[in-house]
């Protein structure tokens, strides 16, 4: 009798720890993770290349126009403005991409879901967004790099076919690195 009390108290107390090293080990992944993390950016050559191809499609449609390229933050990285631009057109351009970058979104899909009367409307207001089309964001294997836009071209849908290209440019060595 005394064996079986004695080997119940073993059993329960090994299943105490099984039990606690369940817990630990659950426990374990959450207090492991990383403190910091890795991202991907896009290189002043990549940005440049990108920058360099939507100005060329603009200018073969014989527009003036400025292009701005930035970083997955939207820091500025490339700045090129065509000589008969317009003066506004640097500013512009980059408040496109810096708009595309920080929503997460190309911005004529913004300017069609913050138009006057729509839940998202207020986001117009906020210094420095460009709710009109040309910022495209730059995408590679679901992660953003950057985003650029481009002001000048007669339309948004102008500026959004320069930046296309841009984005086209550059897509197949991105998509190389995944």
């Amino acid at each position: 009798m005394e064996f079986h009390k004695e080997l119940q108290r073993t059993i329960r107390a090994m299943t105490c720890v099984v039990s606690g090293a369940a817990v630990l080990a659950c426990a374990a992944p959450a207090q492991a993770q990383q403190a910091s993390f890795t991202v991907r950016l896009l290189t002043p050559e990549t940005a440049l290349k990108a920058a360099q191809a939507a100005l060329a499609k603009c200018r073969a449609g014989g527009f003036q126009v400025a292009v701005a390229v930035t970083d997955r933050m939207g820091v500025l990285q490339v700045l090129l403005r065509d000589r008969y631009a317009g003066p506004h057109t640097p500013d512009m351009a980059g408040a496109k991409a810096w708009t595309a970058v920080s929503f997460r979104v190309n911005t004529t899909e913004l300017a069609d879901a913050t138009q006057a009367g729509r839940a998202q409307s207020g986001v117009r207001h906020r210094p420095g967004v460009a709710a009109v089309g040309g910022g495209m964001m730059i995408e590679s294997g679901g992660a953003l790099l950057g985003a650029i836009g481009v002001s000048g071209a007669p339309g948004g849908s102008e500026d959004d076919a320069c930046a296309a290209a841009g984005v086209a440019a550059v897509r197949d060595e991105l998509e190389l690195e995944n």
